[in-house]
């Protein structure tokens, strides 16, 4: 048969409003929407990312260094590459005489921004401010109480508001701030007495070439004139690498959930194409009886299902695009950069794709099964249900499998967490798979209740044709899924209210001055008897080499730095300590004694140790502002990082680093039931040149930020237990056929309306009651894994919480079974008989 004719019987005999079909629809419609939306929002947030990699940046390079600006040769060597400009980074208090706030100071020279522009809430774009001027981000300008022409303290210095801060070029790069932005010239800081030996601060010079150069190259060429210096470099293509690997992270795994989704999604599929086709048996039987063959059929119903494939995947990234919006407000501050309609291309292609395959694996096998039985076969396939020949489905489905598996392997920035994550999937609807059997067979072998209703209802669920398998893996998926998120949601919630309240101070203080440190608690005593403080000298500096004595490794040579040891990158928060810091536990060796006078010695996290093959014994040497000094690694500490306190990869003696300059750092704990009003003033009177923050407004930002995470999360989860929905709902319609002849023959018997929802709501009662052990089995496993393994955190679920989930989902099941099996009990049995 040509394929012109082939297509004019599918077109005759496909309605118009693709009834038989529409399950199909719907479940395309739901997995490629939720994959074309996740797609289309994660991709356009990377290509903006890339494409502004320089303004965001603010050049093409960018050297950062603590606590020293570049010295003459160094900006002589990095200047014949292009323009420089130079900047400072520290948190700053800004105060009025109603009003303090912590601030994120930004010092720049009269060159910044190489690239982009500053624009003011006025219209205004602008360089620099002029001196003792400042540019103000609207939230620092909301919380001293000041406008533009009103003036504030920094430091020791008055400085005017010259403006508030509408559009900030490069605020992206700057990654996370205790603070409002503050833009003051360069020379403020200092004169502000902001900045002295010891003082924690960054500068950042970054370069606008003057040439087609390469950024790693550069980056390369700097390392080797100057080793050892400390150096954080960034390039205009990873301009902001935190941002775009949240993107990257946060969007894999909505992705592999929305794929998880469709994946569940298929076996309705599945079940849609064989319930279209049982509607249709007669038919094709008919067309092999006037000779039609195989590949006829195949390529007929081929045809139509095809078609209806490509309307609800086309339907899925239309709705897709549409909702991209939608998600990004839901996202809110966790997306770097706004975003609203975006079209991209690449997304919604690989979105369709992942459509189409899916298709493929479900649709294959019943539309195969079709085309090798005989038309006998067909006639008689209500009464002797069509055995399932697996090999003539073998081909399909597996290149529809490998098709999927390189589409998310290839598309993934992670590709080992998504071949685990498929690897799980597939262990995990296996194990339903089976599970589902497991039940069939259970069912068949349990005794007989002595209730006509349930004993029926029980046969139900392994009589010949029963969708008991799909519907066990589908659901239990979903119901599993649900489970999952509850339980480590609640846990995570229940590890922020046990450990936060106990854990965390009221207040940290940075740089406070060496010599006044005595006076600084003198002032919190006289503020709050009973305060706790808590001071520690903070240091910073770049582990330059490793290892035995005679033998040291050189950070320089390594060609790429061993996983797990972020510490050797650039500069590193260090102190020292005379007693072990709270909190951290000796894995190895001997912590020194509180009068060590010997070797100075350091303390080295086991996990950095493990991950360099540090042994003790061995040395550590240090650059710290331009001066090495080595010393004798003596034991390994085990670190509690979930503590809201001081925590250091390295602690050194203190005869190793108490002669550098430095300030200290400090956490205040007031009593119980006391108030910190006044206490930013008491402090900035004191100590101007220290900064206070309060702890509590970040814990508020970041619960926000984690109640976010958690609605985009159940958001693509939704989309997984409306697919279980869905499968439902066509498990129901594809044994609607053998169902209905049940109901018209019990009819018949003389059985009445209600025993028959009796009947069928014994049936999905008994079905949902197991699944309902398994999803709270299978999900409560995996969430343990998530908290305890992944996270490291306690294992505090929500148990209330948890069940009341779980039973909503089983009443959502429930509500849908009986209310698509309701049509079931309105067939006429005289009509329905004459049909059979």
């Amino acid at each position: 048969m040509r394929l012109g004719a082939a297509w004019g019987i599918a077109r005759r005999d496909l309605s118009a409003r693709f009834s038989g079909l529409r399950l199909l629809l719907v479940c395309l419609f739901l997995g490629v929407g939720a994959l074309a939306a996740i797609g289309s929002l994660t991709g356009a947030i990377r290509n903006q990312l890339q494409a502004e990699g320089r303004t965001i940046l603010g050049g093409d390079l960018e050297v950062e260094v603590w606590q020293r600006l570049l010295t003459d040769d160094e900006k002589a060597f990095i200047g014949q590459y292009g323009t420089l400009s130079e900047g400072l980074r520290l948190q700053g208090m800004a105060s009025t005489p109603e009003a303090a706030a912590p601030v994120e100071l930004k010092a720049v020279d009269v060159k910044w921004p190489l690239v982009g522009s500053l624009v003011l809430a006025s219209g205004e774009q602008v360089g620099a401010p002029p001196p003792d001027t400042a540019w103000l981000a609207p939230g620092a300008a909301e919380r001293l109480g000041v406008k533009i022409g009103d003036s504030f303290t920094l430091g020791t210095r008055t400085v005017r508001v010259g403006g508030i801060i509408a559009e900030e070029p490069d605020r992206l790069s700057e990654g996370f701030q205790l603070g409002q932005t503050v833009i003051v010239p360069l020379d403020l800081p200092e004169a502000a007495g902001l900045v002295a030996p010891g003082s924690m601060y960054q500068s950042k010079t970054r370069v606008a070439f003057n040439s087609a150069y390469d950024g790693e190259g550069v980056e390369a060429a700097i390392a080797q004139k100057f080793p050892g210096r400390g150096y954080d470099f960034r390039t205009a293509d990873r301009a902001a690498p935190g941002a775009d690997r949240f993107v990257s992270r946060l969007g894999e795994f909505l992705t592999l959930v929305g794929l998880a989704a469709l994946v569940i999604a298929g076996i309705g599929i599945g079940l849609g194409v064989n319930s279209y086709l049982e509607a249709r048996r007669r038919a094709i039987a008919t067309l092999k009886i006037l000779g039609a063959t195989s590949r006829d059929i195949v390529t007929i119903y081929g045809l139509q299902i095809g078609a209806a494939a490509l309307v609800g995947s086309a339907a899925g990234l239309l709705a897709g695009f549409a909702v991209t919006p939608l998600l990004a407000s839901a996202l809110g501050d966790l997306l770097p950069v706004e975003t609203g309609l975006v079209f991209d291309p690449l997304a919604l292609a690989r979105a369709l794709a992942f459509g189409l395959l899916v298709a493929l694996v479900f649709a294959a096998p019943p539309l195969l099964r079709a085309r090798d039985f005989p038309a006998m076969a067909l006639m008689r396939a209500r009464v002797s249900p069509l055995a399932r020949a697996w090999k003539t489905y073998a081909l399909p489905v597996g290149l529809g499998l490998a098709g999927i598996v390189a589409l998310t392997l290839i598309g993934s920035p992670t590709p080992l967490q998504s071949a685990l994550f498929l690897g799980g999937a597939a262990v995990l609807l296996a194990l339903l798979w089976l599970l589902g059997l497991a039940i069939r067979h259970a069912a068949a072998r349990a005794p007989r209740p002595s209730d006509p209703i349930l004993r029926a209802g029980l046969a139900n669920l392994h009589r010949p044709g029963a969708a008991t398998g799909s519907l066990v893996t589908a659901l239990g998926f979903g119901l599993s899924a649900f489970v999952l998120l509850a339980a480590v949601q609640t846990s995570l919630a229940g590890n922020i209210a046990r450990s936060v309240p106990e854990r965390a101070p009221d207040y940290f203080v940075l740089d406070v001055p060496k010599a006044g440190l005595a006076r600084f608690r003198q002032t919190i005593e006289q503020f709050a008897p009973g305060s706790e403080v808590t001071a520690v000298p903070t240091l910073r500096g770049a582990v330059i080499a490793y290892g035995p004595e005679d033998n040291q490794t050189r950070v320089e040579d390594l060609k790429e730095l061993p996983e797990g040891a972020w510490a050797l990158r650039g500069e590193r928060g260090l102190t020292y300590s005379s007693t072990l810091p709270e909190g951290n536990a000796v894995t190895a060796g001997k912590f020194w004694a509180a009068d060590h006078k010997g070797e100075p010695e350091v303390s080295v996290d086991e996990e950095l140790a493990n991950a360099i093959g540090l042994k003790i014994g061995d040395t550590i040497t240090v650059s710290l502002l331009g001066v090495e000094r080595t010393a004798r690694v003596t034991s390994f500490r085990r670190i509690d990082w979930e503590s809201l306190g001081f925590n250091n990869v390295f602690v050194f003696s203190p005869n190793a680093l108490e002669d550098a300059p430095h300030n200290f750092a400090a956490t205040i704990d007031l009593p119980e039931g006391k108030s910190g009003s006044g206490l930013l003033r008491l402090l900035i009177d004191a100590f101007p040149s220290a900064s206070v923050i309060e702890v509590g407004p970040i814990l508020t930002e970041a619960r926000a930020i984690l109640d976010q995470v958690a609605l985009a999360i159940l958001a693509a989860a939704a989309v997984a237990v409306l697919a279980g929905l869905a499968v439902l709902l066509g498990a129901i319609a594809a044994a609607r056929a053998a169902r209905t002849y049940d109901t018209v023959v019990l009819r018949v018997l003389g059985a009445s309306r209600r025993q028959l929802l009796g009947l069928l709501l014994a049936e999905f009662g008994l079905l949902a009651a197991v699944l309902a052990g398994v999803a709270l089995a299978l999900g409560t496993g995996l969430a343990w894994l998530v908290i305890t393994q992944m996270f490291d955190f306690d294992w505090l679920p929500d148990w209330p919480r948890i069940i009341m989930v779980l039973g909503a989902g089983l009443v959502l099941v429930l509500g849908f079974a009986s209310g698509a099996s309701l049509p079931l009990l309105r067939a006429r049995p005289a009509q329905s008989l004459r049909t059979l």
